[in-house]
């Protein structure tokens, strides 16, 4: 195990992947790997032994089962590390490790504060059969303060993920800027294109536009979509964009072009359709059915802490 102070730098953040010994959370840290290995940075592997909070009174553990979750949460690190450095051979990135007796999801939050992204398994079976991920990757993308990427069946790092785009929805609101600049930096890195998908209704797709107007608000939601994007062709020439407007509900319109895509970026919450998208009614839906890796981006403003 190395020296867990060693995660990254102040100017240069390392990725912090959770590992529980399940398939899930292996993609993670091979996801993790693959993305530190792009911006240059450090991959620190972490994951606990400690029992789950939520069960009960905590029992008193003999030395011996002390020692079995010791030691079996250094076999999962070895297992992560190997998967890490088959995701991105070479000398990049430097990979740390860390065995933590404290509960996972607030040690995940406290080191989110100088890590430059969380990836975590959107659901998992650690030792004890404890479920971690299934709970923590809900947690941290509430809490969290930096970025946070849930991985799911695949760590999409697979050649023909590869040449997949960044899909990004853009609800137009302050809290889908910082979620922009991420799409816009990743797609740059993994030499792909953007997609930037706007849908402007919870209403059912099924209703006579003509009725509700739907023309003039066509036009009001395209100039959301165009403001938004602003800019970003001068910084990101490199990025080709691809714009989706649609009128459909948010979370199932991300769905399904999801299914293209390499990477999802979304902002935590926003306003019109995409409010409280993450962090309410839907969340789950939206974190636990997105088959290729996501991206929750919060808002770094005063008023970023969810309240979901």
């Amino acid at each position: 195990m190395t020296d867990p102070n060693t995660q990254g730098t102040e100017s240069n953040p390392a990725v912090v992947a959770a590992v529980d010994g399940s398939a899930v959370s292996y993609h993670a840290a091979a996801w993790a790997a693959a993305d530190a290995a792009l911006h240059g940075c450090g991959l620190h592997l972490v994951t606990s032994a400690s029992l789950p909070l939520g069960f009960g009174p905590v029992p008193v553990l003999s030395d011996d089962t002390l020692r079995w979750l010791h030691t079996d949460a250094e076999r999962m690190l070895t297992e992560a590390r190997r998967l890490a450095r088959l995701a991105a051979p070479g000398e990049s990135p430097v990979i740390t490790t860390e065995v933590t007796t404290e509960p996972i999801i607030p040690h995940l939050i406290e080191r989110s504060r100088r890590a430059r992204m969380l990836a975590v398994g959107s659901r998992g079976l650690g030792a004890f059969q404890r479920g971690l991920l299934g709970s923590v990757s809900t947690a941290v993308t509430r809490h969290a303060h930096c970025p946070v990427a849930v991985v799911h069946s695949s760590s999409a790092t697979d050649s023909v993920s590869a040449d997949k785009p960044v899909l990004v929805g853009v609800d137009g609101s302050e809290n889908s800027l910082p979620a922009l600049e991420i799409a816009f930096e990743e797609a740059s890195r993994r030499k792909v294109g953007l997609v930037a998908l706007h849908a402007w209704s919870d209403v059912s797709a099924g209703l006579d536009p003509s009725i509700l107007g739907w023309d003039a608000i066509h036009d009001t939601e395209d100039a959301v979509l165009a403001e938004s994007l602003a800019g970003y062709a001068e910084r990101y020439p490199d990025v080709p964009v691809r714009r989706i407007l649609v009128r459909d509900r948010p979370v199932r319109s991300l769905l399904q072009e999801s299914e293209n895509a390499q990477l999802t970026v979304v902002g935590s919450h926003g306003r019109g359709g995409f409010a409280g998208m993450l962090l309410g009614s839907t969340s789950t839906a939206l974190l636990h059915s997105v088959e290729c890796p996501m991206i929750v981006v919060r808002h770094s403003g005063k008023d970023s802490v969810a309240h979901g």
